[in-house]
Protein backbone atom coordinates (compact mmCIF):
# COMPACT_ATOMS: atom_id res chain seq x y z
CA UNK A 1 0.00 0.00 0.00
CA UNK A 2 1.33 3.43 -0.85
CA UNK A 3 0.50 6.41 1.78
CA UNK A 4 -0.18 10.20 0.56
CA UNK A 5 0.89 12.97 3.31
CA UNK A 6 -1.63 15.96 2.55
CA UNK A 7 0.82 18.94 2.79
CA UNK A 8 0.09 21.79 0.57
CA UNK A 9 -2.39 24.24 2.48
CA UNK A 10 -1.53 27.91 3.77
CA UNK A 11 -2.13 27.29 7.20
CA UNK A 12 -3.29 30.78 7.27
CA UNK A 13 -4.73 29.92 10.64
CA UNK A 14 -1.57 29.64 12.33
CA UNK A 15 -0.96 33.27 11.80
CA UNK A 16 2.90 34.82 11.58
CA UNK A 17 4.00 30.76 12.21
CA UNK A 18 3.76 30.20 8.56
CA UNK A 19 4.20 33.52 7.09
CA UNK A 20 7.70 31.75 6.12
CA UNK A 21 7.91 28.17 7.27
CA UNK A 22 5.03 25.89 5.84
CA UNK A 23 2.49 24.53 7.86
CA UNK A 24 4.01 20.45 7.56
CA UNK A 25 7.57 21.71 8.86
CA UNK A 26 6.39 23.59 12.38
CA UNK A 27 8.42 21.79 15.34
CA UNK A 28 5.90 19.48 17.87
CA UNK A 29 7.63 17.96 20.54
CA UNK A 30 10.98 18.48 18.76
CA UNK A 31 10.34 17.32 15.57
CA UNK A 32 8.43 19.16 12.30
CA UNK A 33 4.38 17.75 11.76
CA UNK A 34 5.65 15.97 8.69
CA UNK A 35 8.52 14.29 10.13
CA UNK A 36 6.54 12.39 12.75
CA UNK A 37 4.55 11.28 9.85
CA UNK A 38 7.05 9.58 8.12
CA UNK A 39 9.14 8.16 10.91
CA UNK A 40 5.18 6.83 11.75
CA UNK A 41 5.22 5.12 8.20
CA UNK A 42 8.49 4.04 7.71
CA UNK A 43 7.69 1.61 11.26
CA UNK A 44 4.83 0.21 9.57
CA UNK A 45 6.16 -0.84 6.48
CA UNK A 46 5.03 1.40 3.81
CA UNK A 47 7.99 2.13 1.47
CA UNK A 48 6.30 4.45 -1.47
CA UNK A 49 4.83 8.03 0.00
CA UNK A 50 3.65 11.02 -1.99
CA UNK A 51 3.67 14.46 -0.56
CA UNK A 52 1.30 17.22 -2.08
CA UNK A 53 2.38 20.61 -1.73
CA UNK A 54 1.83 24.30 -2.94
CA UNK A 55 2.42 27.00 -0.19
CA UNK A 56 6.27 26.89 0.51
CA UNK A 57 6.79 24.11 -1.65
CA UNK A 58 10.33 24.53 -1.70
CA UNK A 59 11.09 23.91 2.08
CA UNK A 60 8.71 21.35 1.99
CA UNK A 61 10.73 19.52 -1.04
CA UNK A 62 14.36 20.40 0.85
CA UNK A 63 13.30 18.81 4.58
CA UNK A 64 12.02 15.24 2.82
CA UNK A 65 14.31 14.89 -0.06
CA UNK A 66 13.80 11.34 -1.75
CA UNK A 67 12.64 10.01 1.60
CA UNK A 68 16.15 7.77 1.99
CA UNK A 69 16.65 8.84 5.43
CA UNK A 70 13.76 7.67 6.45
CA UNK A 71 14.17 4.38 4.17
CA UNK A 72 11.22 5.88 2.31
CA UNK A 73 10.54 6.55 -1.61
CA UNK A 74 9.14 9.68 -1.74
CA UNK A 75 7.22 11.58 -4.93
CA UNK A 76 6.48 15.05 -5.01
CA UNK A 77 2.80 15.84 -6.60
CA UNK A 78 3.20 19.74 -6.89
CA UNK A 79 0.84 22.32 -7.71
CA UNK A 80 0.56 25.65 -8.75
CA UNK A 81 -1.96 26.82 -5.99
CA UNK A 82 -3.55 24.07 -3.65
CA UNK A 83 -6.00 22.29 -5.05
CA UNK A 84 -8.02 21.55 -1.94
CA UNK A 85 -7.83 17.80 -0.24
CA UNK A 86 -10.05 16.15 -3.06
CA UNK A 87 -8.49 18.12 -6.06
CA UNK A 88 -4.36 17.39 -4.91
CA UNK A 89 -5.38 13.76 -4.39
CA UNK A 90 -7.13 13.83 -7.92
CA UNK A 91 -3.39 15.19 -9.39
CA UNK A 92 -1.28 12.55 -7.40
CA UNK A 93 -3.47 9.45 -8.82
CA UNK A 94 -0.86 9.02 -11.06
CA UNK A 95 1.94 8.41 -8.34
CA UNK A 96 -0.34 6.04 -6.00
CA UNK A 97 -1.54 3.69 -8.78
CA UNK A 98 -4.96 1.93 -8.86
CA UNK A 99 -4.71 0.08 -5.95
CA UNK A 100 -6.29 1.70 -2.11
CA UNK A 101 -3.71 4.24 -0.68
CA UNK A 102 -3.58 5.83 2.90
CA UNK A 103 -4.28 9.64 2.98
CA UNK A 104 -2.87 11.61 5.99
CA UNK A 105 -3.41 15.13 6.74
CA UNK A 106 0.29 16.83 7.62
CA UNK A 107 -1.08 18.96 9.82
CA UNK A 108 -2.87 16.51 12.30
CA UNK A 109 -0.51 14.79 15.52
CA UNK A 110 -1.80 11.02 16.71
CA UNK A 111 -0.22 8.25 17.95
CA UNK A 112 -2.29 6.13 15.69
CA UNK A 113 -0.38 3.38 14.41
CA UNK A 114 -0.18 3.02 10.46
CA UNK A 115 0.13 -0.66 10.68
CA UNK A 116 -3.61 -0.22 11.35
CA UNK A 117 -3.85 1.22 7.67
CA UNK A 118 -1.68 -1.40 6.03
CA UNK A 119 -3.47 -4.30 6.84
CA UNK A 120 -7.08 -3.21 6.16
CA UNK A 121 -9.09 -3.88 3.21
CA UNK A 122 -11.90 -2.28 1.78
CA UNK A 123 -14.94 -4.81 1.47
CA UNK A 124 -18.29 -4.76 -0.64
CA UNK A 125 -17.32 -1.95 -3.28
CA UNK A 126 -16.39 0.61 -0.44
CA UNK A 127 -14.77 3.23 -1.42
CA UNK A 128 -13.07 4.60 1.51
CA UNK A 129 -12.34 3.81 5.00
CA UNK A 130 -11.76 7.03 7.67
CA UNK A 131 -10.30 6.78 11.03
CA UNK A 132 -12.73 8.91 13.58
CA UNK A 133 -11.90 10.43 17.23
CA UNK A 134 -14.09 12.00 19.70
CA UNK A 135 -15.13 15.41 19.09
CA UNK A 136 -12.19 18.22 20.35
CA UNK A 137 -13.67 21.44 21.47
CA UNK A 138 -13.42 23.15 17.85
CA UNK A 139 -15.45 20.54 16.26
CA UNK A 140 -18.39 19.66 19.21
CA UNK A 141 -21.19 19.23 16.75
CA UNK A 142 -18.37 16.25 14.73
CA UNK A 143 -18.84 14.93 11.17
CA UNK A 144 -20.12 11.57 10.72
CA UNK A 145 -21.70 8.63 12.72
CA UNK A 146 -20.34 5.11 12.42
CA UNK A 147 -23.56 2.46 12.35
CA UNK A 148 -22.77 -1.18 14.51
CA UNK A 149 -21.63 -2.69 11.31
CA UNK A 150 -18.95 0.16 10.59
CA UNK A 151 -20.66 1.70 7.77
CA UNK A 152 -20.51 5.74 8.16
CA UNK A 153 -23.67 7.55 8.46
CA UNK A 154 -24.57 11.24 8.11
CA UNK A 155 -27.76 10.98 10.69
CA UNK A 156 -25.90 9.74 14.19
CA UNK A 157 -27.80 10.97 17.47
CA UNK A 158 -23.36 10.53 18.25
CA UNK A 159 -21.06 12.25 15.62
CA UNK A 160 -18.04 11.80 15.74
CA UNK A 161 -14.70 14.24 14.38
CA UNK A 162 -12.79 12.98 11.10
CA UNK A 163 -9.18 12.77 11.96
CA UNK A 164 -7.39 13.27 8.95
CA UNK A 165 -6.47 10.04 8.74
CA UNK A 166 -8.05 7.55 5.98
CA UNK A 167 -7.89 5.11 3.42
CA UNK A 168 -9.46 5.58 -0.57
CA UNK A 169 -9.76 3.90 -3.18
CA UNK A 170 -8.56 5.60 -5.99
CA UNK A 171 -11.73 5.24 -8.53
CA UNK A 172 -13.47 7.38 -5.56
CA UNK A 173 -11.55 10.48 -7.29
CA UNK A 174 -11.29 9.10 -10.92
CA UNK A 175 -14.41 10.86 -12.27
CA UNK A 176 -12.95 14.08 -10.59
CA UNK A 177 -11.47 16.84 -13.09
CA UNK A 178 -7.42 16.75 -12.25
CA UNK A 179 -6.08 20.19 -11.69
CA UNK A 180 -8.94 22.00 -10.57
CA UNK A 181 -10.07 23.02 -6.61
CA UNK A 182 -12.14 20.67 -5.50
CA UNK A 183 -13.41 20.03 -1.62
CA UNK A 184 -13.37 16.38 -0.03
CA UNK A 185 -16.19 17.07 2.32
CA UNK A 186 -19.16 17.03 -0.23
CA UNK A 187 -18.08 14.06 -1.99
CA UNK A 188 -17.66 11.98 0.99
CA UNK A 189 -21.39 13.17 2.03
CA UNK A 190 -22.56 12.17 -0.99
CA UNK A 191 -20.78 9.17 -0.54
CA UNK A 192 -21.50 8.19 2.99
CA UNK A 193 -25.06 8.93 1.66
CA UNK A 194 -24.49 5.73 -0.50
CA UNK A 195 -22.83 3.59 2.29
CA UNK A 196 -20.10 3.64 -0.11
CA UNK A 197 -17.58 4.81 3.28
CA UNK A 198 -16.74 2.60 6.25
CA UNK A 199 -14.74 3.58 9.57
CA UNK A 200 -13.37 3.34 12.68
CA UNK A 201 -13.39 5.23 15.84
CA UNK A 202 -9.66 5.76 17.76
CA UNK A 203 -9.81 6.90 21.33
CA UNK A 204 -6.08 7.62 21.42
CA UNK A 205 -3.71 10.77 20.97
CA UNK A 206 -4.85 13.20 18.34
CA UNK A 207 -4.91 16.86 17.77
CA UNK A 208 -5.96 19.29 14.60
CA UNK A 209 -2.43 21.37 14.99
CA UNK A 210 -4.87 23.98 13.11
CA UNK A 211 -4.33 27.03 15.64
CA UNK A 212 -1.23 28.66 17.23
CA UNK A 213 -2.99 27.62 20.99
CA UNK A 214 -3.40 24.13 19.93
CA UNK A 215 -0.18 23.95 19.14
CA UNK A 216 1.38 25.01 21.97
CA UNK A 217 -0.97 23.14 23.88
CA UNK A 218 0.44 20.14 22.40
CA UNK A 219 3.99 20.91 23.08
CA UNK A 220 3.37 21.61 26.52
CA UNK A 221 1.45 18.35 27.25
CA UNK A 222 4.54 16.64 28.13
Amino acid sequence: MKAMILAAGRGERMGNLTQNCPKPLLKVKGRCLIDWHLIKLCEAGFKDVVINVAYLSKEIIEFVGDGSKWGLNISISEEEQALETAGGIRQAIKYLGDKPFAAINADIFSDYNYKNLKNRSLQNKRMGHLVLVNNPEHNPKGDFGIMDDGILTMNSERSLTFSGIAIYDPKFFSELTEGNKIKLAPILETAINKKFIQGELFEGLWSDVGTPERLKMINLDE
